[in-house]
Order: structure tokens, then C-alpha cells, then sequence
């Protein structure tokens, strides 16, 4: 457990210009970073050759790779590819999730200078998904292809879309035309590798994240060498424990998203830790193999999502050696992707203190794809979810005040991205004129008179509407008031109501919690009808009515989706985030209904 002192304490400057904008810095100074994710691999194969750098599940236990040996093999796949003539030029995708197999690639991949592509799993796994899997295809131009298994992606690797792509597989089951991975391990190196990795510089892009499309097309993020190892000497700048020992995480976190591909694999990597990759997930089915690999395997850092911080809670409470295992070394619980339920972080707090007598950092930051991710962060002590903190070091934070104190953000630093791979219109859209990316996420001070207790989430932008009225809603910020109101019978929802009169909601049901609490879910048309659900959440609207004032925060309709969101539709992102207008569009009929005046599907209040 890292103790209080280990904390590094807020320091911040806030500088305010004639028209009222903002610039918002960390006071500290930035320490010296890498020049390239190389580094760090020779660092840690030279400093500690027989530390576990990967490890994933093999039978009863784990299949370990040390940096020593990760080392070689990254100069053996690197060589191999150089010799297939990949460049910058000709990018690999990557079809499957995290494994082993699969950093050693993206690693020589950056060890070479040739950008990989990890898209998301489910475009290849789910059919009606393919089309966003063709369209990372067309976009990308990659020369090679890699995924774990070529019977289980088969179906994927057989459109039309892969022809010409060398398709890379670990397992190929004996199938025509497929490279087996171990064939490129065996590439020699010489000296060709050796000045591949000289030739880079923190400019060399090595990385391209596909966005979540949440809002148009999925666009591909360039990530250089010098974002990525500035991001984790930020990190480290706010977290010191991160020196103070080796790191150690048990992590599904998709390596296909910012926050577990390079904020949480990088952090292993350039802190010389250990990354145990869980195959399980925060769902049914899948969480029960998460617990497994927590009990053979704790970490000293917890990194989830709110739902899986509120499943692991429920399992910790029933199971008294698993509590004692999780805590024991845990220097840090930290949430992201959206803010954290209270009683979630309150129940967290608690357990800890009985099991340890101090709490460790319980914590989240703010950042983007586009920004490699950390930008913000909480890195001293608070008792409340929902702060993402202050500037990291090296970063100005532009801050754009309306009348009521919430800002718009807009960033610059080493860690920004310097655009969108083949698309010059939208690189040119996302900077303002002083060369900060606009975000379009929005934000307040948590407290006014101190910037030194940091900012909170505040919602996106694009997603405010107007009513009839002509009243702004900030549908961002209601959304996350309404999940706490109808928690847990609501596993996300919409917020609509533009050009409308009042306020509804669309809500995506978390169908386990409907019969934990005995509730009904008979659907007609789209929509769930039950008496006692609308009657419960007609109860929970209203009793919300009492403590709101104000058209722009009161919640009067709802209907209960009997649909999940599709990702086939784009009605949901590979993260697993709605997309807002999609649903909207997709369920206008259901929309219409919502507003309809006599619908036996809508609760109201």
C-alpha cells in the first residue's frame, strides 16, 4: 500500500485573458521522457531480464513473458517484417483483443516504425459489424492483417476486403494462404532492425487508434513515439508510486481503446510492470472469469469501468479471501469512462479501510483518443466520484467559461495527436486557431475561488439541446443524474426532448437487475409495457421532481427499450458507448411515442 507522503499534491496555475478565456497548467515541472516505446523495452530487458512484462491465461495458469525474451522477440518480428518490405507507409491491422501474441507485434511494429491498427473485436465477430471492419479497411490500406485464431475470425478474414493482405494468425488451424505467427518470429536480425529503430524519431507515427464514430464516421487518430512517452511521464509526474515499485495489473481493458492499449499497456511498460491480461469482462457470462484471474493474480492498480467497479464490489462483499487479496498490495483504484456511482466509491472506500486501515488512491482522469489519453487527473486524496482533477504536466488546458461557470475544453501538449490519418478536413476541424484541440467535452470547477481542487465532468457539447422553449438542456450531465436515479434498473439511456415542449428519456434496461428486483419486462412494439416497472420508474421520476427545479432538469417521460442498442446500426460504439443521435434517428417511431399522449408504453410524471 503506497503511503499518503507518496501523493503528490495539486499545483496549478490559472491565467485569465481580456475576453475571459482561461489557461489552466499544472505548476509542477515535467520530467524527462523517452524518445521512443523502444527504450523502455531495452531499459527493463537489460535492468530486469526475468520480470514478467505480458502474461496471459494457458490452462491452470499463465502464459509469462519476460522482458528479456520480449526483447528478442520484438527484434525477430521487427526484422521479419522489414524484410516483407513494410514501412510507415504500409500499416498492420489487427483483428483480435489483447494477448500476447498480440503486443509482441504492435511493439515491433513500433520498434520499426510501422504503424498497427487494433480495431475492435467485434467488427470481425459480429456480422453485422463487418461494415465498419471494411470500412478501418479501406481507410488503413494495411499490407498485413493478424488475428489470434483464423477459424474463429474466419468469417472476417474471408471478405473480399482482405485480398492482397498477407492475413497473420498464432493458431491457423492448417488454413490455406494464412502465415502462422510463429514464422515470423523466426526473422533475422540484423542490421536493417537496428537502423529502423534508429530512423525513428518522437514523430514517427506507430500507432493508429480508430475513433468510436459516436458522431460520424470512425476516423483513424495518429499516435507518434513523442505522445505516447510524454503521456506516461505526465502520468508518472502525478503518480510517484509508479517509481517507487514495479507495477503489477490484471487488466481487460481493450487494446483497440486509449485507455487500456497505451494509458494502461504503456504504463507497464515504460514503469518496467507486469500486464496479466483477464479474458473476462464486466458482463454476464464473463465476470465469473475476471474474479478467477484476480484470485490467482492481484494487482497493485485496479483500472475498470463504473459497472465493473460496481460487479467487483458486489463479489468482494461475498468473498472474504478475495477481499483480503484485492487490497493487500493496492496502491490505486482508478475509474474511467464515466463517472463513478458514490455508493460504488463509498463501498470501495470502506472495504479498504477495514482490510488495510487506509485507503488507497481512489481516483480518475479526463483525456481522449486524440490526446494519447491522460490530460487531466486527480492525483491527491478526495472523498467524492466524479473529479477528473487538474492539468498534467506539460499540457495547457483552455478553458472557455459561458455565464453560469461551465467551460468549454480545448488542449495543447506533447501528448495531442498531430491529426487524423488521411483526412485533412477533419484534422483542420479539430484545432482552433491557436492550435488546440477542441474537445468538445465541457466542464466546471469543483470548487470556483481554488482551481487547485480540480474540475469536474460536465458532459459533451454537441449533445446539449434546446426545448420548445428555447431552454438549454445539458443532456451530458442529466444523463449521468438520471443513471443514478434509475440505477440499477437502467443500463444507459438517451436523453431527448430537442424542439419538444419537456424533457423524456429512452432507457436501455440492464435486464438481470429487472428480475433481481422482480419486474416484469413484456414488450409490444418496441417497447417494455409492464405495470410495475413504469410504476417504479414513474415513482423514481417523481420523487426526483421534488428536489429539481427548472424545465432544463426535469426529467417528465420515459420508455423502456425492448431492443438493445445495435452495433450493427451504429446505435452503439465498439467501447460499448451509445451513439445518442443514431438511437434518436434509428427509433424515431419510438420517440414519437415517447411524446404521444396516451401510450401505455411511457411513464409520466
Amino acid at each position: 500500500m503506497v503511503e499518503l507522503a507518496k501523493y503528490r499534491p495539486h499545483e496549478v496555475t490559472l491565467e485569465t485573458r481580456a475576453d475571459g478565456t482561461c489557461l489552466y497548467r499544472s505548476g509542477h515541472a515535467m520530467g524527462p521522457v523517452a524518445r521512443r516505446t523502444g527504450d523502455w523495452l531495452h531499459r527493463w530487458a537489460i535492468e530486469a531480464p526475468e520480470r514478467v512484462f505480458l502474461a496471459e491465461r494457458s490452462g491452470g495458469g499463465w502464459r509469462e513473458e519476460r522482458y528479456g525474451g520480449a526483447l528478442e522477440k520484438v527484434r525477430a518480428l521487427a526484422g521479419a517484417l522489414l524484410a516483407r518490405g513494410l514501412n510507415a507507409d504500409t500499416p498492420i491491422l489487427i483483428l483480435s483483443g489483447n494477448g500476447v501474441d498480440h503486443g509482441l507485434l504492435a511493439l515491433a511494429g513500433q520498434y520499426a516504425g510501422i504503424p498497427t491498427v487494433p480495431v475492435a473485436e467485434q467488427y470481425s465477430l459480429i456480422h453485422g459489424a463487418h461494415g465498419r471492419l471494411r470500412h478501418a479497411i479501406e481507410l488503413i490500406r494495411p499490407a498485413m492483417a493478424y488475428a489470434v485464431d483464423a477459424a474463429h475470425y474466419g468469417a472476417a478474414l474471408a471478405l473480399e476486403a482482405f485480398e492482397g493482405i498477407e492475413i497473420v494468425a498464432s493458431r491457423t488451424h492448417g488454413r490455406h494462404g494464412v502465415t502462422p505467427f510463429d514464422d515470423l518470429l523466426r526473422g533475422a536480425v540484423g542490421a536493417d532492425v537496428d537502423a529502423a529503430f534508429d530512423a525513428l524519431t518522437p514523430d514517427s507515427v506507430v500507432k493508429i487508434l480508430m475513433t468510436s464514430g459516436s458522431t460520424s464516421a470512425p476516423k483513424g487518430v495518429m499516435t507518434t513515439h513523442g505522445m505516447m512517452c510524454a503521456n506516461q511521464t505526465m502520468i508518472a509526474d502525478a503518480l510517484p508510486f509508479l517509481k517507487a515499485r514495479p507495477p503489477v495489473i490484471v487488466d481487460w481493458l481493450p487494446w483497440n481503446h486509449v485507455f487500456g492499449g497505451s494509458h494502461n499497456f504503456n504504463m507497464m511498460l515504460a514503469n518496467g510492470g507486469s500486464l496479466y491480461i483477464d479474458e473476462g469482462k464486466p458482463v454476464a457470462g464473463l465476470f465469473g472469469r475476471t474474479l478467477e484471474n484476480l484470485g490467482l493474480r492481484a494487482g497493485t492498480l485496479s483500472f475498470n469501468v463504473p459497472v465493473g467497479f460496481g460487479m467487483l464490489l458486489r463479489a468482494l462483499e461475498g468473498d472474504a479471501g478475495l477481499r483480503r487479496r484485492y487490497f493487500e498490495d493496492l496502491d490505486m483504484i482508478f475509474y474511467a469512462g464515466a463517472s463513478l456511482p458514490q455508493d460504488i466509491w463509498d463501498g470501495l472506500r470502506a472495504m479498504a479501510r477495514e482490510q488495510r486501515g487506509e485507503v488507497p488512491l481512489m481516483t480518475s482522469s479526463w483525456g481522449l483518443t486524440e490526446t494519447a489519453p491522460a490530460t487531466m487527473i486527480q492525483h491527491e486524496p478526495t472523498d467524492r466520484s466524479g473529479v477528473v482533477g487538474v492539468p498534467m504536466t506539460g499540457v495547457t488546458v483552455k478553458l472557455l467559461p459561458d455565464a453560469d461557470g461551465r467551460c468549454e475544453v480545448r488542449v495543447k501538449g506533447p501528448n495531442v495527436m498531430p491529426g487524423y490519418f488521411r483526412n485533412i478536413r477533419k484534422t483542420r476541424e479539430a484545432f482552433d486557431s491557436e492550435g488546440f484541440f477542441v474537445t468538445d467535452d465541457a466542464m466546471r470547477f469543483v470548487d470556483p475561488d481554488d482551481p487547485s481542487r480540480g474540475m469536474r465532468f460536465d458532459g459533451r457539447i454537441s449533445e446539449d439541446f434546446k426545448l420548445l422553449t428555447g431552454t438549454w438542456v445539458r443532456a451530458g450531465q442529466l444523463r449521468l443524474e438520471m443513471l443514478a436515479c434509475l440505477a440499477p434498473l437502467a443500463a444507459d439511456l438517451v436523453v431527448a426532448g430537442a424542439d419538444r415542449d419537456e424533457i423524456g428519456v429512452m432507457i436501455f434496461p440492464d435486464m438481470a437487475a429487472l428480475e433481481a428486483e422482480g419486474l416484469g419486462h413484456e414488450a409490444q412494439d418496441g417497447a417494455l409495457n409492464d405495470p410495475r416497472l413504469l410504476g417504479e420508474i414513474r415513482r423514481r421520476l417523481s420523487a426526483r421532481d421534488r428536489e429539481v427545479s427548472g424545465s432544463s432538469t426535469r426529467v417528465a417521460r420515459a420508455m423502456v427499450m425492448a431492443e438493445p442498442p445495435s452495433m450493427a446500426e451504429s446505435e452503439m460504439t465498439a467501447k460499448g458507448n451509445l451513439n445518442h443521435r443514431r438511437v434518436l434517428e434509428r427509433r424515431k417511431v419510438l420517440l414519437d411515442r415517447l411524446y404521444s399522449a396516451d401510450d401505455p408504453a411511457v411513464a409520466r410524471i
